[in-house]
């Protein structure tokens, strides 16, 4: 049987990852999404291993001292983190793990793991995802603005991904990401092996 792979999936805040990585979900039941590990206390309607698994600070430092974490970090007073042993168990049954991480994570996870593959989602324009973020009419100009600013900062990380999607339409970015998925698995050395050479 195959071993899954890892993808990561970064971009701007407003960028609609939310919603590519929940249609390409929606697509293949195979896939999995890794949840991530937090301090903070769970909000009403969360549940416990669905939208995060709530972990104390003690235990969240004891995983941090384990090495039970690909990447984490700390977020306005609580931590966020992706746990190892949950991505390890979904790529062992053969099934391919999605991230949606920030890109200081990611940095982290390719640190750990240089196999993991890195997919930035992109904006058609600046323009275009300053509409999206007004749209969402979630934020004043201010925080809209600072989201921008960090967008376009983190920006230039974007060139040491190992592949660039461009968001116009949800359709056309899950179209890419499943191709990007699927050529990853003809690689020649995963190939070979499959075959026994």
């Amino acid at each position: 049987m195959r071993r899954g792979k890892t993808f990561i999936i970064c971009g701007p805040s407003g960028v609609g990852k939310g919603t590519v990585v929940a249609r390409l979900l929606a697509s293949d039941p195979a896939l999995y999404f890794s949840v991530s590990a937090t301090t903070r206390p769970p909000r009403p309607g969360e549940e416990d291993g669905v939208h995060y698994h709530f972990l104390t600070r003690e235990t969240f430092q004891q995983w941090v001292e384990a090495g039970d974490f690909l990447e984490y970090a700390q977020f306005v007073g609580n931590y966020y983190g992706t746990p190892r042993l949950y991505v390890d168990r979904a790529m062992e049954q053969g099934r391919d793990v999605l991230l949606d991480i920030e890109i200081q994570g990611a940095e982290q996870v390719r640190q750990k793991r240089p196999e993991t593959v890195r997919i930035y989602v992109a904006p058609p324009s600046w323009g275009e995802l300053e509409r999206r973020l007004v749209g969402r009419g979630t934020e004043d100009m201010e925080k809209v603005r600072s989201r921008l600013a960090r967008g376009r900062e983190e920006f230039a990380a974007a060139r040491d991904f190992d592949y660039f999607v461009i968001n116009d339409t949800v359709d056309h970015a899950v179209e890419e990401i499943r191709a990007i998925m699927l050529s990853e698995h003809c690689r020649p050395e995963e190939r070979m092996e499959m075959i026994g050479q």
